[in-house]
């Protein structure tokens, strides 16, 4: 059982699957409707060109990056099973006899326990949903959602090209075909206050989903982000108040919630600031030190 003051991810799939799982990060070579122009809205402010990308997908097939990542996990973790997460830019933004094939490539793999789907809100076609239903049983089968705020100005502000609504439809649709929802969310976008992004864990709490991420607002080289933290337009959390903001949104989530994640990992060589962000096992003591010094834990100020 998990001593952490929240539900943890391993934690929740040592319970389903008796083992210990380990997440395996592809690069399917996909792109996104943000960047490609479909959408018309010049990009979130904090994607650089390389985006969520990591090159692997022009070097290397799925079955391949699962081969190589599962040989390093077991030696690291002793994990002897996968789950295969399709993480770099929107992963159901493509034909669907193409996503088909990427998935079942995945699949095929006999310790690929499940899948993990990262992806926007507003590019999920109800055939894809099906399909992806139709894995499920011994599988377990995730659509990440990246909301990122629970307003519509900020999404508006941060160039997100998609509305609050369109994401609680998306989970709707999501949630009647017995796929589990995990939502990303980011803290410290602009024009946001504490109580804004305590709304947003409100708007969470509320909502029919499985699982949260949580996410620092860094700022990488060459973004539009990066412009307005030069010209002084914005400025980053500190550790302190990002370490606050996190046990509070945690207190606020139903119990059940899984958390997923507390903080992000930026590229070190892409990093502008806080250059804390790079810290992120001392980040997260931080949090379980604040949480257990005021006797919060993960549902604690929900109702």
């Amino acid at each position: 059982m998990s001593t952490l003051p929240y539900r943890d991810f391993n934690s929740a799939l040592r319970e389903r699957f008796g083992c210990r799982v380990q997440k395996i990060t592809l690069d399917a070579g996909l792109t996104c409707p943000n960047r490609d122009g479909t959408l018309g809205t010049g990009g979130c402010i904090y994607c650089n060109e390389r985006g969520s990308g990591t090159g692997a997908a022009s070097r290397l097939s799925i079955s391949d990056q699962i081969r190589d990542a599962k040989q390093y996990l077991a030696r690291r973790y002793k994990a002897r099973a996968f789950i295969a997460y399709f993480q770099s830019f929107s992963n159901t933004y493509a034909p669907l006899p193409v996503l088909r094939s990427l998935y079942e490539e995945a699949l095929a793999d006999p310790d690929v326990v499940g899948l993990s789907i990262g992806t926007r809100p507003d590019c999920v076609e109800d055939a894809v949903l099906d399909m992806l239903a139709g894995y499920c049983g011994d599988r377990w089968i995730w659509l990440e959602y990246g909301l990122q705020s629970a307003h519509d100005e900020t999404l508006l502000r941060i160039g997100r090209g998609h509305s609050v609504a369109r994401f609680t439809e998306a989970v709707r649709r999501t949630r009647r075909r017995g796929l589990s929802v995990c939502a990303h969310v980011i803290l410290g976008l602009p024009g946001e206050g504490r109580e804004e992004m305590l709304a947003t864990a409100r708007y969470l709490a509320e909502s029919d989903i499985q699982a949260v991420k949580i996410h620092l607002l860094y700022v990488i080289r060459g973004t539009v982000l990066d412009a307005w933290h030069s010209s002084g337009r914005y400025r980053c959390l500190t550790r302190d108040a990002y370490v606050s903001l996190v046990s509070e949104f945690l207190t606020v989530l139903p119990p059940a919630m899984i958390v997923q994640r507390l903080t992000g990992d930026p590229h070190p060589e892409e990093l502008v600031a806080p250059a804390w962000a790079l810290e992120k096992r001392r980040s997260l003591e931080a949090i379980h030190q604040f949480m257990a010094a005021r006797g919060l834990h993960q549902g604690k100020a929900f109702s």
